[in-house]
């Protein structure tokens, strides 16, 4: 995920390091004090790779739900999903036909993003029929290797469904 320099977490990041260059100034020999905020240092880093980790674990359900909060012309289609690859590809169907700006049977190639729980972009889909009824989701890197979405995409912040 794309992390804003105002986040609460950069904020910790420059805490830490300012208390961790004072004690270096200050202090020749390592102390408790030093080795508890270069510890402290060292989770505040781990902790964004747990979370985006966390993110990629995701269940059929919760790539059903990323269609339509990712897509406005997907709501109400009911989306059911199969795993292909494990928090990668995924195989997803609609019970209803989608409604929108794209003609009836012109789905087939279409391209469009998923949405996770926290309204970020996490991976986007491919129609595979004209009907917009089968998708091919991937999650992650992986859509962005696919050239659904652009790497600059994943992770922006999306508290609608997108129209377009």
């Amino acid at each position: 995920m794309t992390a804003t320099t105002d986040s609460p977490l950069s904020a910790l990041g420059d805490a830490l390091q300012r208390a961790a260059g004072a004690d270096l100034r200050t202090s020749k020999r390592p102390s408790r004090r030093r080795r508890r905020v270069v510890a402290l240092v060292t989770a505040a880093a781990l902790v964004p790779g747990a979370a985006v980790a966390a993110d990629v674990l995701l269940s059929e359900e919760d790539v059903a739900r990323s269609l339509p909060a990712g897509t406005k012309f997907l709501a109400g289609t009911d989306p059911t999903c199969t795993t292909v690859r494990a928090g990668v590809e995924y195989d997803c169907r609609t019970a209803g036909v989608p409604v929108g700006e794209i003609a009836p049977g012109q789905f087939e190639g279409t391209v469009e993003p998923t949405v996770d729980a926290s309204k970020h972009v996490n991976g986007g889909c491919r129609a595979l029929d004209g009907a917009g009824t089968h998708w091919r989701c991937y999650i992650g890197r992986e859509a962005v290797r696919r050239q659904i979405i652009s790497a600059d995409f994943l992770g922006t912040y999306a508290p609608r469904p997108g129209v377009g």
